[in-house]
């Protein structure tokens, strides 16, 4: 994992006024929301005898651990040892870890990272305003990595899906197209075809959006959206919980029906045919080797696997960034 990113870790009605235990990046985390509504997040460990204050309860809007009563503020500060005496000050070494928290579009962040290297809010798709949403939370048994790149592959469609949205034998990838619009986001354009006996073109013979293409985006560090027309899309937010295991909150977003009472029949309609072809490529990617994607580990790569390629090389960016940083500090 990439640190001093914001990632996506978790659905916001998941995240209620109880504490809840979460693994993310190897870590047990407890969140729950305060008396504002605002979404806070500790090391679900207390600094005392090292219980899961996940198990604990809130109590005057402090965390309150479920062995001792040691009570937690926002900020991760202990500002109470019941066995001392609620008049006893605390000592300052009392505290539990924090992480920095976003709440966002129904989905909740926080900044795995120094918190002195916060820079901005996490970016999310700006052509989603306005449309409807069903979400399915699905676990993997792979590293994020790696379930990320799947979306990021071109080549697989009629393979994996050939009974599904691969359908028709379209072997052949022009391209694909990879256009960077900011620093950490990318569109790609993919145009599959039959195998016509022709060269597949390459990148530079493309214009930056084909025509008859298909445009998916993707956002560092585990955004992603399909966009398959301009009234619904699929986005996908690929949650690392440890090296092999991922969670994938999968999102179909419309707006093409409005009527309250045939929208959730809609949504869940279209959530079970994506959760079908989620796990068709769940099958396949949960046996890759090594487990962890990097940019060199042995794969012969050919031109179609030009996202992966450039998804690979900012994470390894990103990967050393991270690294030089923690060695300076």
């Amino acid at each position: 994992m990439i640190r001093n990113q914001w990632y996506v870790i978790a659905s916001s009605d998941e995240i209620k006024e109880k504490p809840i235990g979460m693994k993310r990046f190897n870590e047990k985390l407890v969140l729950w929301r305060d008396k504002a509504g605002k979404v806070v997040c500790l090391f679900d460990k207390c600094c005392h005898r090292g219980v899961a204050l996940s198990k604990g309860s809130i109590v005057h809007d402090h965390l309150q651990c479920p062995f001792h009563g040691l009570a937690f503020d926002a900020e991760g500060k202990c500002v109470l040892v019941p066995a001392n005496g609620k008049e006893a000050s605390v000592p300052k070494h009392y505290f539990v870890n924090k992480y920095t928290t976003h709440e966002a579009h129904g989905f909740i962040w926080i900044f795995w990272g120094d918190t002195d290297k916060i820079q901005s809010e996490p970016s999310f798709f700006n052509n989603l305003y306005g449309m409807h949403y069903a979400t399915k939370k699905d676990p993997w048994k792979a590293h994020y990595s790696r379930v990320i790149e799947n979306q990021l592959d071109c080549a697989h469609v009629p393979f994996i899906h050939k009974k599904t949205i691969g359908r028709g034998n379209k072997t052949m990838v022009d391209g694909p197209k990879v256009v960077w619009k900011k620093d950490d986001q990318f569109y790609m354009y993919v145009y599959n075809k039959l195998d016509d006996g022709s060269q597949p073109k390459k990148p530079n013979e493309l214009k930056e959006k084909p025509e008859g293409s298909q445009r998916l985006e993707f956002i560092f560090p585990n955004l992603w959206q399909n966009y398959i027309t301009s009234k619904m899309r699929i986005v996908g937010a690929f949650v690392p919980i440890d090296d092999e295991h991922t969670i994938l909150y999968l999102r179909f977003y419309q707006n093409f029906i409005n009527i309250p009472l045939i929208r959730p029949l809609v949504h869940w309609l279209f959530m079970k045919f994506n959760i079908k072809v989620a796990h068709e490529d769940r099958r396949v990617v949960e046996t890759q080797r090594p487990i962890i994607s990097r940019l060199n580990i042995g794969e012969k790569l050919f031109q179609a696997d030009l996202p992966i390629i450039e998804y690979r090389k900012l994470r390894e960016q990103l990967l050393k960034e991270a690294d030089k940083s923690a060695e300076v500090s």
